[in-house]
């Protein structure tokens, strides 16, 4: 779910071609997750090799990440560990959710309504250990490293931009600027035209940027108390937020207040919850110790066999991608060549 905070926050286009050069720490179970539920057959359903295993994620990683080092562009993916223990209650909502939307799924489906299908196929993604086991062996390939946070990926990824080790941060989630990200990139990894649910109407996805400092210095407050905004309309550590209170009335509230225990009217329901706990996620989370982050040549011989050998892929579909990203490549570096 993230913090929803997108009312708040001041968001400026940008394109993909301007992080060129730029080490961007990807929110890979974000970035996965959108693969999913987008990358599916028109029934809805993930597409699958001859085994039944899903590939839907292999070919968002595929051409994503071929567009990504066509344009120089440099991503590291980040990949969850194991969630704290407040976010439970959040994970089994999510798990309910999924079940409900299972069920809605087989009965469109069964009354041939294709488009309800597919809208609640999308719902019903969830993520299994041989997806994130395929994701990198994928990447491992292509010479993308990718980092295993030790708790929440987002919270690793915005300490890579906040020590300086990543220009940005991409991911849909606004917790990643309460995680303290610098630089925030929203639509990175999935944008383009997409079509709205249950409507003949199609709008453009474009990437865009939420700048943490300039935000807070625009909203007035500091990232403490960005943190207590958050807590106030939900996170994935209490979900159910405050009642009655939105982006608008928790802003004004801290404004007014300066945090959480002054605010007058909230003290019984402050009791209720771990809000002291929340905050030290945030503000202290736990990345663990963060190795060099290291880019190798890509491996093309290597993605062919794993994906049209094991995986089924057209092997004319993979090697012509793959001799574009070359030319790409090829192109850049004699144009780097000129400088010199």
């Amino acid at each position: 779910m993230g913090v929803d905070i997108k009312t708040l926050l001041i968001r400026e286009k940008t394109q993909i071609e301007s992080f060129t050069s730029k080490i961007v720490a990807i929110d890979a179970y974000n970035a996965i997750y959108q693969f999913l539920a987008i990358i599916r057959g028109p029934e809805g359903l993930h597409l699958t090799d001859s085994q039944g295993r899903t590939t839907s994620h292999l070919t968002g990683l595929l051409y994503r990440n071929i567009n990504f080092l066509s344009m120089g562009i440099k991503p590291v993916y980040v990949f969850d560990g194991k969630p704290p223990s407040l976010k439970t209650a959040e994970i089994e909502r999510r798990k309910l959710g999924k079940k409900e939307a299972a069920i809605k799924y087989e009965k469109a489906k069964a009354a041939g309504d294709l488009e309800s299908a597919r809208k609640y196929a999308q719902q019903t993604t969830s993520m299994q250990d041989t997806m994130v086991e395929d994701s990198k062996h994928l990447l491992d390939l292509f010479g993308i490293p990718h980092i295993q946070a030790s708790a929440d990926g987002e919270a690793t990824a915005a300490y890579l931009n906040k020590i300086g080790k990543a220009d940005a941060v991409a991911s849909q989630d606004f917790d990643c600027v309460l995680f303290g990200a610098k630089k925030l990139i929203r639509n990175f990894t999935n944008s383009g035209r997409r079509k709205l649910p249950n409507r003949n109407t199609y709008i453009d996805i474009e990437p865009e940027i939420i700048n943490g400092q300039k935000n807070l210095d625009v909203l007035g407050i500091t990232r403490n108390q960005l943190i207590d905004i958050g807590i106030l309309i939900g996170t994935d550590f209490n979900p159910d937020g405050f009642e009655r209170i939105g982006p608008k009335t928790a802003l004004k509230l801290i404004k007014e207040y300066g945090k959480l225990e002054d605010i007058p009217q909230i003290q019984d329901q402050l009791k209720q919850i771990e809000f002291k706990q929340i905050r030290d996620i945030f503000l202290h989370a736990n990345v663990g110790e963060i190795a060099k982050i290291e880019f190798i040549d890509t491996d093309y011989s290597g993605i062919v066999d794993y994906l049209a050998n094991e995986r089924d892929f057209s092997q004319e579909r993979v090697q012509a991608s793959l001799n574009r990203l070359k030319r790409s490549i090829e192109k850049r570096s004699q144009t780097l060549e000129k400088w010199f």
